[in-house]
């Protein structure tokens, strides 16, 4: 027998929601005209008339992200969930083989177009200038076969293993997505970077680059000429080659910030450059209090003993501050690895994942833009000093139980939250938050 419980169990017709939340989201993007946009983008049509309108599977699987989805099977989260239909007039909500079947009809030019226009909007209603650019790319591991673009190439955690290697540009101070290009994973971090850097500045429109950070995988003359024709100021980390190892050690100054740790600066021409270039170095004792320590050993001088215990990094750049300033400056660059781990960690970015190479592309581009909206929500709604992740906003503001009232009498819909009486003049504060024109304020990384 089994033991008796102490209530009874029942159920209801009512409809009920646990993303309650998601209100405010919705009446952000009212505002900020979204629906409307992305009817402008030029998204494919559906295979018949019978088919869902391709904007409401875009804004489908980005509310369905909000909710925890990281594969497309659990957008069905959204088609399930009746009074979320109705907050977002979806009429009838598709389930996601519907969403995968309006991205397996992208190709490259629709891919690209759609992309660029989404940025390109968002820019255009934030007017932010100037900002901080961080360039960087990561490797996403495919694990099954036939899938598009998926090779061999650097997989430092699953080594030997398929991957694609994208490129992704991040807004420091406002922590967005500037741009996102799918690419092969035996593809190198500087590929084809001089387009990608004309297709970011194409979706910041008039927004200003005013200093652009990358790592040592961007380290490159072309990559240098480049910026310095469009006229961007840059800090690039510089690859410890021989000559330069041997440079440093034949002319650095050394000045101590504080124990443990240096500063210096020297002009080097690399190899095949045609003039030589601005270089800051840093170097870190091993035994420096603070936490780990970044840098690499100097292999050309590993036997001897003065050199012994430190880390070096060097970096090239075009800015006059002093040698101390520019390396605090590139620091914050460290940020854009925390962007990308929530972007897999909370967005699916690695998950999302189709055959078609370009459906893959459009499908994560999707991704960047639910991250991107979120991000503005954490702005514009929540104007807090510390920007919580996706999964800690779900307990904190849109995780909450909610329902259609339908019996009052009023010319407007009631939409009812479950909040408790102390937390609803809080929540009142955010709804008209979420009703004013989109406005932010720059987040300076703590690193």
């Amino acid at each position: 027998m089994p033991p008796e419980t102490p209530f009874d169990l029942k159920f209801t017709s009512r409809e009920v929601t646990a993303w309650g939340g998601l209100a405010l989201l919705k009446r952000m993007l009212d505002g900020m005209g979204f629906k409307e946009a992305v009817q402008s983008w030029g998204l494919p049509p559906p295979g018949s008339n019978r088919g869902y309108r391709p904007e409401q599977l875009i804004e489908q699987m980005i509310v369905s992200i909000w909710c925890g989805a990281a594969r497309f099977a659990h957008a069905d989260i959204t088609r399930l969930d009746a009074t979320l239909v109705r907050l977002f007039d979806w009429g009838k909500a598709a389930g996601h083989k519907a969403i995968v079947r309006l991205f397996q009809r992208f190709d490259q030019p629709s891919a690209t177009r759609v992309q660029s226009s989404g940025y390109r909007w968002l820019f255009d209603k934030l007017h932010l200038n100037p900002i901080t650019l961080d360039v960087d790319s990561t490797v996403l591991t495919r694990w099954g076969g036939q899938i598009e673009g998926a090779a061999k190439g650097y997989n430092p955690k699953n080594k030997g293993r398929a991957s694609h290697h994208p490129l992704l540009a991040f807004v420091a101070d406002w922590r967005l997505v500037a741009n996102f290009w799918l690419r092969p994973g035996n593809t190198a971090s500087s590929n084809n970077f001089e387009s990608f850097i004309e297709s970011t500045l194409e979706n910041l429109g008039d927004t200003k680059v005013g200093l652009l950070r990358a790592d040592s995988g961007f380290y490159d003359k072309a990559v240098v000429a480049l910026l310095r024709t469009k006229n961007i100021s840059h800090i690039i980390s510089a690859r410890l080659t021989q000559g330069l190892q041997q440079a440093i050690v034949d002319q650095c100054k050394w000045q101590q910030v504080e124990v443990g740790l240096e500063v210096s600066e020297l002009l080097y021409q690399p190899q095949g450059w045609q003039t030589p270039q601005r270089l800051v170095v840093v170097r870190q004792h091993v035994k420096r209090r603070g936490g780990a320590v970044a840098g690499k050993t100097m292999s050309l001088f590993a036997d001897d003993p003065d050199l012994q215990g430190w880390r070096y990094g060097a970096m090239l750049t075009d800015l006059s501050l002093p040698a101390l300033e520019v390396w605090r400056l590139y620091r914050g660059r460290a940020d854009c690895e925390n962007r990308i781990k929530e972007l897999k960690a909370d967005f699916g970015l690695d998950s999302f994942v189709l055959r078609d190479f370009w459906a893959t592309e459009a499908a994560l581009g999707v991704t960047m833009l639910s991250y991107n909206l979120m991000s503005v929500f954490r702005h514009a709604v929540m104007r807090q000093k510390v920007h919580h992740t996706l999964s800690t906003l779900h307990h904190q503001v849109l995780a909450v139980g909610a329902l259609w009232d339908d019996s009052t009498r009023n010319i407007k819909q009631t939409f009812r939250l479950a909040v408790a009486r102390k937390r609803r003049p809080w929540f009142d504060g955010l709804w008209a938050n979420a009703g004013e024109p989109v406005k932010l304020t720059p987040v300076r990384s703590n690193s």
